[in-house]
């Protein structure tokens, strides 16, 4: 409930945005919106936090810019030196293949970038939904150390307490079995960071609003962490599938036919963990904008179409914001779990000795 009164929140934000918005394409002179404009600056990353437009001023944050190049050294601004255009040098290429991005020109005339550490608006976001995690692990932690051990926690404590039991019981302990433990830390770590920046992602108010896991870039790194810790995991049994798998002979040797196959398997595992999570939040923030846009590109067409596009426009939102919050928790549980799965399966002793001990019992 506490997520769907943040929505109705962002939903009058956005009814009002619209009204703005509205008023100034019923105008002669103003243009049609650019879709497309609007949905890659929305998705993709920026030298600094735009809040909103009140008239013709841009209310924005500027970030802190920090860059070396072998000409000029280490060099440290705010990003608000480059609104007017270059800065030491420095310039945000408009196009071409570095368009977007801060570059300089080297003595040849020629662009180039030069070793870039900003703290980009996708970055800061992570840095802020780090912080929010932790502060939310570190007060609950607290909450328990001053309470008895079988006191019964309610309301945040004990929601929270819900979720991560479910996870560990349901997703890591099933998944990975008897050495789980060792695990565990990781995986609702991962859990947590991503939900809470797919839900802080669909807050269009500072400091939410960043679509830090619609950047391929981030979910990359995540599915790195998983691709080091499953193969760093595995044992003898693991590799020895892969390089000699238990197949006829004709399909590892003269040709490594299957070997071939399993090798490739080792890379498409976080290759699929990486394009699921970036593919369905990028998906998710695009639908809801262009849904968003019906609103100003049917101006033209009249007040009976314009009303009931908008009235389309807002019903179908408001749809997809909720649907977003589903999916937010889905693609948390998901990378998680295939985490889960993937590092048990580069233990698969563990699996065998489970079974042993089931049958043991029986």
């Amino acid at each position: 409930m506490h997520h769907i009164g943040k929505h109705m929140i962002s939903v009058v934000c956005l009814f009002a945005t619209a009204i703005t918005l509205q008023a100034a394409c019923n105008e002669e002179a103003a243009p049609k919106p650019d879709v497309k404009e609007i949905i890659f600056a929305h998705i993709g990353d920026a030298y600094e936090w735009h809040i909103t437009t009140l008239g013709n001023t841009h209310i924005t944050i500027p970030l802190p810019v920090i860059l070396f190049s072998r000409e000029q050294g280490w060099s440290l601004f705010l990003s608000s030196k480059l609104r007017h255009g270059a800065y030491k040098g420095f310039y945000v290429a408009q196009e071409g293949k570095f368009a977007g991005k801060l570059v300089m020109q080297n003595t040849n005339g020629e662009e180039v970038r030069p070793l870039d550490l900003s703290l980009t608006r996708n970055a800061t976001a992570l840095v802020i939904n780090g912080l929010i995690m932790v502060c939310l692990v570190m007060g609950l932690v607290r909450w328990y150390r001053k309470r008895p051990i079988r006191s019964v926690p309610k309301g945040f404590p004990g929601a929270f307490e819900m979720l991560v039991m479910n996870i560990h019981d349901e997703v890591i302990k099933p998944c990975i079995g008897p050495d789980y433990r060792r695990y565990a830390p990781y995986l609702l770590t991962v859990f947590f960071f991503i939900l809470i920046n797919n839900l802080m992602g669909l807050i269009p108010l500072f400091p939410g609003g960043a679509s830090t896991t619609g950047n391929i870039a981030v979910t990359m790194v995540l599915a790195l962490c998983t691709f080091f810790i499953v193969n760093l995991s595995g044992n003898r049994e693991y590799w020895k599938d892969i390089f000699w798998p238990d197949v006829p002979l004709l399909l590892k040797a003269p040709i490594p036919l299957m070997p071939a196959i399993e090798l490739f398997g080792v890379f498409t595992k976080p290759f699929a963990l990486m394009i699921r999570l970036f593919a369905n939040i990028m998906g998710g923030h695009a639908i809801v904008i262009t849904l968003t846009c019906l609103i100003f590109l049917t101006v033209s067409m009249g007040p009976a179409v314009n009303a009931g596009m908008t009235f389309v426009s807002v019903i179908m939102t408001v749809f997809m914001n909720l649907l977003e919050l589903l999916v937010a928790y889905l693609q948390a549980l998901v990378f998680t779990m295939l985490s889960a799965v993937f590092i048990g399966l580069a233990i698969p002793q563990t699996h065998h000795k489970l079974k042993t001990q089931k049958l043991e019992t029986k």
